[in-house]
């Protein structure tokens, strides 16, 4: 029972997470977000919470499974991934709500390390995301 609820106690934060961000970006994707020039291949807005409902399953998932594990980077890995689920948060706050492009870029930068950082952590310590590539 606690292995399944190490990955499903994440996967809802996960969602609670990306509630929370939608809840600061309602009225600006109503009122803000259509007056900005945005290339051609940006996607219509019905795909976003699709797309984002898959990304925070996988994301919670990944936890999961970092925490049912026995890997002594157990810690650092969660801490990488508090941060960057922070950091996803900030984006919607920054972007959309405090209507700020700069800080949203930076804001993101700051995320991709971060994703990145944890996707390096989680390979040496797992080796399973070997099978994808």
């Amino acid at each position: 029972m606690r292995k399944a609820l190490n990955i499903i106690v994440p996967i809802l934060i996960c969602f609670l997470v990306g509630m929370t961000a939608s809840y600061f970006q309602a009225d600006a994707i109503q009122t803000w977000y259509p007056t900005l020039n945005k290339p051609i291949l940006t996607p219509p807005n019905i795909i976003f919470p699709i797309a984002w409902s898959i990304i925070y399953l996988l994301m919670g998932a990944s936890i999961g499974l970092v925490l049912n594990s026995s890997t002594p980077e157990k810690r650092k890995i969660g801490i990488l991934f508090i941060l960057q689920l922070l950091f996803n948060f900030s984006w919607s706050f920054s972007f959309f709500y405090l209507q700020n492009p700069l800080l949203g870029l930076i804001n993101i930068l700051i995320l991709d390390i971060l994703v990145l950082m944890y996707i390096i952590k989680t390979y040496k310590a797992f080796k399973v995301s070997s099978y994808l590539f």
